[in-house]
């Protein structure tokens, strides 16, 4: 990630195609040693192609990914969203009686 992240940094600098050494030597800039094996593999990877062709194919596709999670809160009843309103005062009333409890007049270092 760190190589991708500087390979990026350099191609925002306008740098259109970075070299190995350039990566290397802003990943030193930062005290980031750079493992070339991983280096090597995304220069090839990368080889040739357009970075913001690349992002915007990955963020194409990344769109058709489901997220979850936003399909059940239309479904709740007005019933169920009275009982979560509730729900929350109980608990502060709660933590309100175990922090005056907590304390009891003595200190942590009396």
């Amino acid at each position: 990630m760190k190589h991708l992240a500087a390979y990026l940094l350099l191609t925002l600098g306008g740098n259109a195609s970075p070299s190995a050494s350039d990566i290397k030597s802003v990943l030193e800039s930062v005290g980031i040693e750079a493992d070339s094996d991983r280096l090597d593999k995304l220069i090839s990877e990368l080889e040739g192609k357009d970075i913001n062709e690349l992002i915007a194919e990955g963020s194409s596709k990344l769109a058709s990914v489901p997220s979850g999670g936003a399909g059940g809160a239309a479904a709740a009843g007005g019933a169920a969203a009275g009982a979560a309103a509730e729900a929350p005062k109980e608990e502060e009333k709660e933590e309100e009686k175990e922090e005056s409890d907590e304390d009891m007049g003595f200190g942590l270092f009396d």
